[in-house]
């Protein structure tokens, strides 16, 4: 008997397709989103202007999406997913204790930090206006995200000051005083350009500020 080739049918490949295109009209959705959130606050960002941005019917866009809060809910989940996964290199040091010196951590953390504000500038933002609006609509996500891994982080500091390895410290204000520094590069990056009469800020500005604020973390930290 012949063997039998398995066979695709036309139905799983169309679904494929039908698939990849709603990842990729989500995508698109997405990415003008973030930055009409960011640019208007949720209260002035319009389910009409993203659907224009996006190129597409505001109908089209809420078959993805069907309000604007769902699409707002969608927008700040993928910036504290990106946010999280980078910032966790200090909290992943609990689990390598001795592999690594207390101020490299502080060196890659500080790094990823302005990496993500130079790399992620709206999402940044659209984060920052929910906080500074008193995070009405994401503050639990927030407590149940964000502060354990910054006690993890707090932890750290204690086992490392602890061991001797660096000085005592406020770990909870070190840690509010590194993500305003960091953060500023994205959220206040209007304010800088203007002071220092450019359109944008450069690389070399954040390799600036990477140095400083390193230098400044590691003199508070020093034994």
């Amino acid at each position: 008997m012949d063997s039998e080739k398995p066979v695709i049918t036309p139905i799983k490949s169309a679904s494929g397709r039908r698939l990849q295109n709603r990842d990729r009209l989500e995508a698109d959705v997405l990415e003008q989103a973030v930055r009409v959130f960011a640019e208007s606050g949720y209260e002035g960002a319009s389910i009409a202007t993203i659907a224009e941005r996006a190129g597409m019917s505001k109908q089209n866009l809420m078959y993805y999406f069907p309000t604007k809060q769902q699409l707002y809910q969608r927008v700040l989940d993928d910036v504290l997913d990106d946010w999280l996964a980078r910032m966790d290199k200090l909290a992943s040091a609990a689990d390598g204790e001795g592999k690594h010196a207390p101020q490299d951590m502080l060196r890659a953390y500080i790094a990823a930090k302005l990496r993500f504000s130079r790399e992620q500038p709206w999402a940044s933002r659209v984060y920052a206006l929910e906080v500074i609006n008193g995070a009405p609509l994401y503050g639990a996500q927030i407590r149940e995200r964000v502060v354990p891994l910054l006690r993890k982080d707090i932890a750290m500091f204690e086992a490392w000051s602890k061991a001797g390895k660096i000085a005592p410290v406020n770990a909870t204000h070190l840690m509010f005083a590194i993500w305003a520094m960091t953060q500023s590069y994205a959220d206040f990056s209007a304010q800088m350009t203007l002071v220092l009469d450019r359109k944008e800020l450069t690389q070399q500005d954040f390799d600036d500020a990477e140095a400083l604020v390193v230098q400044m973390v590691l003199a508070a930290v020093a034994i």
